[in-house]
């Protein structure tokens, strides 16, 4: 049960800049059938929490209007049916909403044991960003061992995780990035060749990446807008481009022709709406196939800053600075 009746978290008061982030206390949560409430350690920083902010992200129905869509802590109060946790257990956990908060419920199905080795701050940079890449590189991508990756981004949370986990199961992984010192963090994650969008053609680079093949196998992609195009010359035949955010504008125009001349997969998804049920396969899917990985030191999350939950609104616009390589985490 948790220590009080109410909580401290954070509100959004109104559309709009980092500062609409403010403290407030609200009743603690209630777990439900299937659910668990978690008293927060530690809550992910994730660029959907930035769009949320600012009013172009509104949550799913039911779904808590505090931001943050993933958190660590200990289990104190269980619903029906929580599939097996118990009162005690450390967990991280992928939640639609509700995150910024001294206590969050989450579906028992989209928890995960912390992995051995990691803090519950670390834990914390785990969820968005594993299911993430798993469910769109490897479930929706088909990446396999022996093909190539371009992960666009490859300093972001979810870049530094696709670097990793491509790398870790065999596959060859280009990304892109800002300066010099994000390319340096790419290559040291596991990148094989990184490139200063700012200095140099991606496309020219990823079609000698390829090799024989002429171009990449999978492209992740967040950018959107003209890197569309761009993303479809760079691709191999077979190639799939996986879109999973638009930090440009969402509506573009094609020449479909590489498409069909290259057999080309176009394909993305957003993970917030899903059912608990399908995130709770991806969770089965991370625990069995990753979490190995994270436990070996072979994955680990690449944490830039922490801040105190009160200071929400310092780590947002850290965010938008772009200055940061690897995760933002508030601590609770």
């Amino acid at each position: 049960m948790p220590q009080s009746e109410t909580m401290t978290c954070i509100e959004i008061s109104e559309p709009g800049g980092p500062e609409v982030l403010i403290p407030a206390s609200r009743p603690c949560p209630r777990p439900g059938p299937g659910e668990v409430l978690i008293r927060v350690v530690a809550a992910g920083v994730n660029r959907p929490d930035v769009f949320q902010r600012k009013g172009f992200y509104p949550p799913p129905e039911g779904a808590s209007d505090i931001p943050g869509l993933e958190i660590a802590g200990e289990i104190v109060e269980l619903g029906t049916d929580a599939g097996g946790w118990q009162v005690g257990d450390t967990v991280c956990a992928l939640v639609s909403g509700g995150g910024y908060a001294e206590y969050c419920t989450a579906p028992a199905l989209q928890c995960l044991p912390v992995p051995k080795g990691l803090s519950l701050v670390e834990a914390a940079a785990l969820p968005e960003t594993f299911f993430t890449v798993w469910t769109n590189v490897f479930e929706r991508g088909r990446l396999q061992p022996g093909e190539t990756l371009l992960v666009h981004g490859g300093s972001s949370g979810i870049g530094t995780t696709a670097i990793q986990m491509a790398s870790r199961l065999g596959s060859r992984v280009m990304a892109t990035a800002g300066s010099a010192e994000k390319c340096a963090a790419c290559v040291r994650l596991g990148a094989e060749r990184a490139v200063n969008y700012h200095e140099e053609d991606f496309v020219a680079a990823a079609k000698e990446f390829g090799g024989k093949a002429g171009g990449i196998d999978v492209i992740l992609d967040m950018v959107g807008g003209d890197y569309v195009a761009r993303n479809l010359e760079s691709l191999a035949i077979e190639g799939r481009l996986v879109q999973i955010a638009f930090l440009r504008k969402s509506k573009v125009e094609l020449d479909l022709q590489p498409v069909m001349r290259k057999r080309l997969t176009l394909t993305g998804s957003t993970l917030r709406p899903r059912s608990v049920a399908e995130k709770g396969a991806i969770a089965q899917a991370l625990e069995a196939k990753i979490w190995p990985l994270v436990e070996q030191g072979e994955i680990r999350p690449l944490i830039h800053a922490t801040f105190p939950l009160a200071r929400a609104a310092d780590a947002h616009a850290l965010m938008e600075s772009n200055a940061h390589i690897g995760k933002i985490i508030l601590e609770v």
